[in-house]
Formats: structure tokens, C-alpha cells, sequence
């Protein structure tokens, strides 16, 4: 397990990631993942809205990106940084790229497989088990969430009053 400053650090990249989200609109989710030698390998943020693909989470982006740099599907003794708890499409993909650790901020009641909804990470019959810590960060990755969801609904209200009809496709 990384020392409790590596964390840290790690997990506020996450959250700049997350940040390149938010200022394009996009739900503001972002992730890292770190080498056993500590080097970022891949990073990524939220882009289903910009690349109209539902496959585009955070964690899918790092993943691919760490893939090429090692030039190996496999991730082993790798961690990731997540300022969302994986959905199960992340969490099949991080099973399968045998990804070491798991760190995430908030945790998600609507589609979380790391123990809120349902833990995928702990079917004994999957070939890997990462270790998984949530909570990370957690009051500052919710609120992140909270503040960019209200920023939505606010101008969805005001489009609404002005009489226009905007559809909304984060909502």
C-alpha cells in the first residue's frame, strides 16, 4: 500500500482531471494510474458527452492510456485514482487489467460495483481482486459532484423560463 502523502498526491491529480471535465461540461469524474514505480501512466477524465461514446469514463481513458505505455494490457501492481467509485463497465476493465489497488473519492448509491450497488471486486470466481479503498477525499469529490449537478439543473431552469426548450443530455 502507497504511503498516506502518495495518496494524497495521486488523488488530487485525479481530481484535476476531473476538473478538465467539469470546464468542458462533462460530469466531473477523473482517474490516474500509477506505476509500482510511481509514475503516472495514464490519465483521463469523463468525455461521454463530448465524444458521444458511453464508454468513455475516466477510468476506460487512463486504463488504454496506461496500456500503451507499457505496451501490455496488463496493469499489474499498478493503482488507480478515481474520484468516483467505479461503475461495473470500470470495474470489469480494471479486473481485467489486473489492476493491483483501487482508490476512490465518493461513493456512488446509483451505479457504484465496488460495494455501493454491488461489489464486483469481490466475485470469488474473477481471476483478480484488487485491494479497494473508498472515501477518499470523499466530502470534497461529492461536493464536486453536487456543485456541477446544480450548476445544470440551474441553467436547465433558466433555459426552461426563458421559454426555449434545451434538452439536456447530462440530465
Amino acid at each position: 500500500m502507497l504511503a498516506k502523502e502518495d495518496k494524497e498526491k495521486f488523488m488530487k491529480l485525479a481530481f484535476i482531471q476531473a476538473q478538465k471535465a467539469e470546464d468542458q461540461d462533462e460530469v466531473p469524474i477523473g482517474a490516474i494510474i500509477v506505476s509500482p514505480e510511481g509514475e503516472v501512466i495514464g490519465e483521463g477524465y469523463n468525455r461521454r458527452e463530448l465524444d458521444e461514446d458511453s464508454t468513455q469514463h475516466a477510468e476506460m481513458i487512463a486504463i488504454r492510456q496506461a496500456c500503451r505505455k507499457l505496451g501490455s494490457w496488463r496493469l499489474i501492481d499498478c493503482c488507480l485514482f478515481v474520484t468516483l467509485e467505479p461503475c461495473p463497465m470500470c470495474a470489469g476493465a480494471i479486473i481485467n487489467s489486473r489492476i493491483k489497488e483501487v482508490y476512490y473519492g465518493a461513493f456512488d448509491p446509483k451505479a457504484g460495483a465496488a460495494g455501493s450497488v454491488v461489489d464486483l471486486f469481490k466475485v470469488e470466481k474473477f481471476n483478480h481482486h484488487p485491494q479497494v479503498y473508498g472515501g477518499l477525499y470523499q466530502v470534497q469529490a461529492a461536493q464536486m459532484l453536487k456543485d456541477f449537478f446544480r450548476k445544470i439543473r440551474n441553467k436547465q431552469k433558466a433555459t426552461n423560463n426563458s421559454g426555449k426548450k434545451s434538452p439536456n443530455k447530462l440530465l
